[in-house]
């Protein structure tokens, strides 16, 4: 761990590769990319003076073997927390604050079709139980549902199943989460019970994604596009499905790191690599004007 802000680059890529080789969930690519990162090391390739080139060069790095994008070293504008995970939840909560909990939108549209969207991100449901339980209650009232998660770039799986559970009528086993340590595997499950009211399982749903569309945001589409319970309309998701915790490694540095993949109970696989492909293909931007018109004809009949 560097103790100045003046950038050494050689003590951050050795954690950096030592946090890979321990943590990452597939080890024989762990101990691939950690060996491409020294070897790149000792070549050069990481002399530079500045530490957002430095996060580029690693990151490329760390993606070139199987391209997940979850494994990354990311670049923090200010100081970060050396405490373990500290500097992801401290930008999250910054977003928190200025998106009304991550539900910055609630709308009725024509025919009694509400639009719901979460953005930017699915927060910790510590704090966002309250903020999505109310814009999810406000909707459930609605004859049809539009979920928009253009502008959502993933969270954390807890609130995926939250959410999921205001839009099924029982109980349901959403995905499974395998890790690389000897701890079982975690199954997940919506919810029996939801503060507020449920929009159920049987009136219609539309789920809006992009190509900017990660992580979270995608299992909450996925999920429910394989139980047949929502139609995803827009374009193929980034595809990361595998779940990460973060370390800084730098005052403006935090290697993310994947320690587990997901399992859907019903595909048997997940999104990671391939996205989350729309059942309805259309640019990001005319999505919702697609799913509103969908909705207007499944209510019509």
């Amino acid at each position: 761990m560097t103790t100045s802000t003046k950038l050494v680059p050689a003590p951050v890529v050795d954690e950096t590769a030592r946090l890979v080789s321990e943590q990452y969930v597939f080890p024989e690519i762990a101990e691939q990319v950690a060996e491409l990162m020294r070897r790149r090391l000792a070549e050069g390739a990481y002399d530079v003076d500045g530490a957002e080139e430095l996060a580029r060069l690693v990151t490329a790095d760390l993606q070139s073997v199987n391209g997940d994008r979850h494994l990354r070293l990311k670049h923090h504008t200010d100081p970060v927390s050396p405490q373990q995970g500290a500097a992801t939840l401290d930008a999250m909560r910054r977003d928190f604050d200025t998106s009304l909990g991550g539900a910055p939108l609630v709308q009725l549209l024509d025919g009694g079709v509400a639009v719901v969207e979460l953005a930017p991100m699915l927060f910790p449901l510590e704090w966002a139980a309250e903020p999505l339980g109310a814009a999810l209650t406000l909707a459930s009232r609605a004859k049809a549902l539009i979920l928009d998660l253009r502008g959502n770039r993933g969270g954390d799986p807890d609130t995926v199943a939250f959410v999921c559970s205001y839009l099924l009528d029982r109980r349901t086993h959403l995905n499974t989460m395998e890790w690389r340590s000897r701890e079982p595997s975690e199954q997940s499950w919506s919810l029996p019970h939801v503060p507020g009211s449920r929009f159920g399982g049987s009136k219609p749903l539309y789920v809006l994604t992009s190509d900017s569309s990660f992580s979270a945001a995608e299992e909450l589409a996925y999920d429910l596009q394989q139980l047949g319970r929502a139609v995803v309309v827009g374009e193929r998701t980034r595809g990361g499905a595998h779940p990460c915790k973060g370390w800084t490694v730098h005052p403006h540095l935090e290697v993310t790191v994947p320690m587990g993949r997901a399992v859907n109970p019903v595909s048997g696989t997940n999104w990671e690599g391939t996205g989350v492909q729309p059942d309805i293909s259309c640019p990001a931007a005319d999505a919702l004007d697609q799913a509103h018109a969908l909705a207007l004809v499944r209510l019509a009949d």
